[in-house]
């Protein structure tokens, strides 16, 4: 009974584990959408969330997508208003049936009307042109590529060439094509052109006026497969490749970039490249929205603050910013904050100070927002009256240990001073005695005084009187001395 009491609860909680992670997942799974792509992803422009994906990791040929790298390396590295020539190597490899611009050997254009070719008409003479002009030869400028792939993160991407012309070793994901037009979609001028319905070339030294038409149909008003709201950006076609497609549209407040590789068509014999697109984008924008989720100054939470007087020590932290995320709206879970408080806050506190930060998570993607004193916090002025006695008592106490110290260390001295002066009178006094003793006549000797004795006997009488007088003379100045 145990055991089976057990197992049920297991399954209890593995089915609410479920429910909670199926209502909360990321993105939806390859098998939700029906797409005819082998590979696809669409992703949120601001944040990077990934909001669907398909096979979005695995290697495929780019085609002509490849040409919004060389676009936004030219774009970063040159000047749009520079003139360049063609070269004889830059149309060298233009074969029957690749589009291109017609370009001659010995043209200028400026390096502007070569994006608007290469980025609108998909022109791959202009990519090599543009190749030449930012590295000095295509070779140099395919290494920089790479490089700035590197840059990006795009570690499934390797280039060849700088238009995509096929190549075995030239390969790409669709979630690298995603980061890369995430990147170029950053940059004005590369959002300006890919924008734009279709290019006027005026004429140049060795050719008359050119008019093409933008290939992206998503963004082509009056084409049947128009999407209202696409901004960009690059279609593109091999044999090896089939059709491609990277594309953004922006309404509703939301911007979306997607990629769909190796397309080819529906079962009713449309462009699957664009029907994908839009079957991603009708996704997104149904599921995904800007939602405020927290709204400047509203009270997070309450606080005591340290050291605080009685009246303001209660504090109310507030948001500094409204925060707006991106959810899911069909979700019902609830978002709770994190709240992460600054360390030892006491008294005085001003008034929109900064105490610490809230964190909102949603699908793995944070958003913060600094929290605020609602007021100030004055210091407990009761506090700093005892703080202060204590503070007196402490240095009276320390004062008068260094007076009971030194009063000791005297007396001390004192009493070793006393003890040597005595020693020193003492040995006066002896000396005294011993020179006043009188000398004595052994016994029945009978001694004869001559004039001659008399006189003698008279001066060491003056001196002993002499040594005395000089004896008293210490013991007076000993005396006065230990009276001082």
């Amino acid at each position: 009974m145990k055991t089976n009491r057990q197992t049920k609860l297991f399954i209890l909680f593995l089915i609410i584990f479920l429910i909670s992670f199926i209502e909360n997942n990321v993105y939806a799974t390859d098998e939700s959408l029906k797409l005819y792509s082998h590979s696809a992803i669409i992703i949120e422009n601001k944040t990077g969330k990934v909001l669907y994906e398909k096979n979005s990791e695995q290697k495929m040929y780019p085609a002509s997508t490849t040409k919004i790298l060389t676009a936004i390396i030219t774009i970063e590295k040159g000047n749009l208003q520079d003139k360049t020539k063609v070269s004889k190597a830059a149309i060298a490899e233009m074969k029957s049936g690749y589009t291109s611009a017609y370009l001659v050997e010995g043209e200028e254009l400026t390096v502007e009307e070569l994006l608007e070719l290469l980025l609108i008409h998909s022109a791959n003479d202009a990519s090599n042109v543009l190749a030449e002009y930012i590295s000095g030869s295509i070779p140099a400028f395919v290494d920089l590529m790479n490089l700035k792939l590197k840059e990006l993160g795009c570690n499934n991407t390797h280039f060849v060439t700088t238009n995509g012309l096929h190549d075995d070793n030239h390969y790409t994901t669709a979630k690298d094509m995603a980061t890369i037009t995430r990147y170029c979609m950053r940059n004005s001028d590369f959002r300006r052109i890919v924008a734009m319905q279709e290019c006027h070339i005026k004429a140049t030294n060795k050719f008359g006026e050119r008019k093409f038409k933008n290939t992206n149909d998503l963004e082509v008003i009056g084409s049947k497969y128009y999407y209202p709201g696409c901004i960009g950006v690059k279609t593109g076609f091999t044999s090896q490749a089939q059709n491609c497609l990277i594309s953004a549209v922006s309404k509703n407040n939301l911007q979306l970039i997607a990629v769909v590789l190796h397309c080819n068509l529906t079962d009713d014999k449309q462009s699957a490249r664009y029907v994908d697109s839009k079957t991603l984008y009708d996704y997104a924008y149904s599921t995904y929205t800007f939602k405020e989720i927290a709204k400047a100054s509203t009270i997070l939470n309450r606080i005591e603050v340290k050291g605080g007087s009685k009246e303001t020590k209660n504090l109310d932290l507030k948001l500094q910013d409204s925060i707006t995320a991106l959810v899911n709206i069909n979700s019902t879970s609830q978002i709770i904050p994190e709240i992460k408080l600054n360390s030892n806050i006491s008294a005085p506190i001003a008034q929109n100070a900064i105490l610490g930060q809230v964190v909102y998570t949603i699908d793995g993607q944070s958003y913060t927002t600094n929290l605020l004193a609602s007021h100030n916090v004055e210091k407990d002025e009761s506090m700093i009256f005892y703080l202060r006695i204590a503070l007196g008592i402490a240095i009276f106490s320390i004062l008068f240990i260094i007076f009971v110290i030194n009063l000791f260390a005297y007396i001390f001295r004192h009493k070793i001073k006393h003890k040597e002066n005595k020693s020193e009178l003492k040995d006066i006094v002896d000396i005294g005695q011993e020179n006043h003793k009188p000398e004595r006549n052994p016994k029945n000797q009978i001694m004869e005084e001559t004039p001659d004795d008399k006189e003698q006997e008279q001066e060491q009488h003056k001196a002993e009187n002499e040594k005395i007088t000089d004896n008293r003379e210490a013991k007076d100045n000993i005396a006065m001395k230990n009276k001082t």
